[in-house]
């Protein structure tokens, strides 16, 4: 049973066709730009899991930052991220299966880390189920059904 989802670019990557995407985005594993206005960040989502708190579920999505911020994150990537060091503002650019966004969007918080980990994403703590679980943690059972989910069940 997988316990973490991939995500492979932001929702407004996805609403452009291959041919859009060949001419106005450009994306890797861990960034991407639209237009030379849209500016977004993968990050993990990481959500505790009550019976095994050890290992956090996670899910690997996309945020949408400022341009600052997106290249203050560049500049950044591989550094030694200091205890101190301030997150950066986003909001979260996908929809996941099961989760839909409210039409107000989803604050986070993007932490940087050390070396050339991936960010951990923070949602703001809100009533949006998966901030409420990544708050609050999710059990065994829970990931069990996100997998049937992703499969189709």
């Amino acid at each position: 049973m997988p316990w973490s989802y991939a995500i492979e670019g932001p929702d407004n990557w996805y609403a452009l066709s291959a041919e859009e995407r060949a001419t106005r985005a450009q994306i890797n594993d861990d960034q991407c730009i639209i237009d030379d206005k849209e500016f977004y960040l993968r990050g993990c989502l990481e959500i505790p899991v009550i019976d095994h708190p050890d290992d956090p579920f996670v899910w690997l999505v996309w945020v949408s930052v400022s341009a600052e911020s997106f290249q203050y994150t560049s500049d950044r990537w591989t550094d030694e991220i200091g205890p101190d060091e301030a997150p950066r503002f986003g909001w979260l650019s996908n929809q996941i299966h099961g989760y839909p966004l409210p039409a107000d969007g989803v604050k986070c918080h993007v932490h940087l880390r050390s070396g050339d980990l991936r960010s951990t994403i923070e949602l703001e703590p809100t009533n949006y189920s998966l901030a409420v679980e990544q708050r609050e943690g999710i059990t065994l059972e829970r990931i069990q059904e996100i997998a049937a989910m992703a499969m189709g069940h």
